[in-house]
C-alpha cells in the first residue's frame, strides 16, 4: 500500500516526511527498518513525537494486517458449505454414467471430449438443467465461446426433465458469450466477485433468507473450450501453452475455492500422422481420435470423459434413439478406462 494511502491514521505532513527519506509504502515503513531508525532519519520540524510516531506506526500495522479468523469459526463454516453442497443434485440421472464418475458433484473440473454428435453437449446441458430442476438456489454459467446456444433447445429439456423447481430453472441459468480467451477472464472475474461477496456475507454471519438471497453459482459449463484456446498453440511458440495453464488454473481455482463443478467441452482431433490411422491407446474402443488441445491438456482437469455415438451397425432395438458410450480415458478420481452405454433420445440422455 503506497504511503500517500495511509492518510490517516499517517498525517499528511509525515507521509511527506516519509517519502522524501524513501519509505513509500507500508511495507517500508513496517519492515525495512526498526521504528526507530526511520524516526532518526525524518527532517527536523516533523512536529510528531517518537510516541505518537509509534502509534501512528500501530495502526497502520492494524491496517496492512488480514482480518481476524477463528479456526473454529472457518471450520463450522467450511461444514455447512460442504453439507449445503453435498445435499444438492448434480448427477446425469444415467445411473450407468454417474456411476463412472461417481456423478458430477464439486469441486471438479471434468473435460468432456469426442467427435461432432457425440452428446458432449448434450450430457452437459443434463447435468446443468437437471441440477436446477432439482435444486431451488443454484444458479448455472453456461460460456458460449461459439455463439451455438440454443434457448429453444434448452426450454424442451426443461420441461421433459420434470424437476420440482422447474419453473424457476432458466432463470436460473446464465449465458456469457466468450469469443476470446480475454472475454472469458471478464466473465469468471464477475463471477468470482459475485461468489466472494456470497462467502463474505456468510462469514459475517448475515441471517440468511432464502427467499430473497440470488442464487449462487453452483457449475459452470465451457462450451467448447477448444474455440478460446486452440487457435493460440503453436509448434513453435509456447506461449500459447502458458495462457492454456494459466486459464486452467484459474478454473481449478475456481472448483476449489467456491466448491463449484467445471465441465469444458472439447474437441476432438485425430491421433498419429496426417493420413496414417493409428489407434488410441487410451481408448477401450478401438478409435484413431483422441481430445484436442495437445496431451497436456489432459492433465489438467480431473477426468476426461469421452463420448461416441456408435456406428449405424450397433443400433439396436429403439430407432428413435441413438446408442452412444462414455468412456473415462484419464481421471484422478476414479478409474481410467471405464465406460457406459446410453442412449439420447429427443435430446435427453437416457439408459440403454
Amino acid at each position: 500500500m503506497r504511503i500517500q494511502q495511509l492518510v490517516p491514521p499517517l498525517s499528511a505532513d509525515l507521509a511527506q516526511a516519509l517519502q522524501e527519506i524513501g519509505i513509500k509504502t507500508d511495507t517500508d515503513l513496517l519492515l525495512a527498518h526498526d521504528p526507530l531508525t526511520i524516526f532518526a532519519k525524518l527532517p527536523t520540524g516533523h512536529g510528531v513525537t517518537l510516541r505518537q510516531f509509534r502509534d501512528a506506526l500501530a495502526q497502520v500495522a492494524e491496517l496492512a494486517s488480514a482480518p481476524v479468523a477463528y479456526g473454529d469459526k472457518l471450520f463450522e463454516q467450511e461444514m455447512k458449505r460442504q453439507e449445503d453442497i453435498y445435499v444438492e443434485d448434480m448427477l446425469l440421472g444415467v445411473p450407468e454414467v454417474d456411476a463412472l464418475l461417481g456423478g458430477f458433484n464439486p469441486p471438479r473440473v471434468i473435460e468432456l471430449s469426442g467427435d461432432a454428435g457425440s452428446g458432449k453437449t448434450a450430457l452437459a446441458l443434463q447435468v446443468a438443467l437437471r441440477h436446477l430442476t432439482r435444486t431451488a438456489n443454484s444458479s448455472v454459467l453456461w460460456i458460449d465461446t461459439g455463439g451455438e446456444f440454443s434457448p429453444e433447445r434448452v426450454a424442451l429439456l426443461v420441461e421433459k426433465l420434470e424437476g420440482p423447481y422447474s419453473t424457476t430453472a432458466l432463470e436460473r441459468l446464465q449465458v456469457s458469450l466468450a469469443f476470446d480467451i480475454e472475454a472469458a477472464h471478464e466473465v469468471l472475474e464477475a463471477v468470482r466477485q459475485a461468489l466472494s461477496a456470497a462467502a463474505d456475507s456468510d462469514a459475517a454471519g448475515e441471517v440468511y433468507d432464502s427467499a430473497s438471497a440470488s442464487p449462487v453459482t453452483r457449475c459452470i459449463v465451457v462450451d467448447s473450450i477448444t474455440s478460446l484456446l486452440g487457435p493460440m498453440l503453436s509448434a513453435t511458440s509456447s506461449q500459447g501453452h502458458a495462457i492454456m495453464t494459466t486459464f486452467m488454473r484459474q478454473l481449478r481455482a475456481f472448483a476449489d475455492s467456491f466448491s463449484l463443478t467445471i465441465l469444458v467441452i472439447n474437441t476432438s482431433t485425430k491421433v498419429g500422422p496426417r493420413n496414417t490411422y493409428v489407434a488410441n491407446p487410451e481408448a477401450v474402443f478401438e478409435t484413431g481420435r483422441k481430445p484436442g488441445l495437445g496431451p497436456s491438456f489432459t492433465f489438467m482437469t480431473d477426468a476426461t470423459l469421452w463420448l461416441t455415438r456408435r456406428s449405424r451397425d450397433e443400433q439396436e432395438g429403439d430407432a428413435d434413439s441413438t446408442v452412444h458410450t462414455a468412456e473415462v480415458f484419464r481421471s484422478r478420481i476414479t478409474r481410467s478406462k471405464t465406460w457406459a452405454p446410453f442412449r439420447i433420445r429427443n435430446g435427453l440422455l437416457v439408459s440403454a
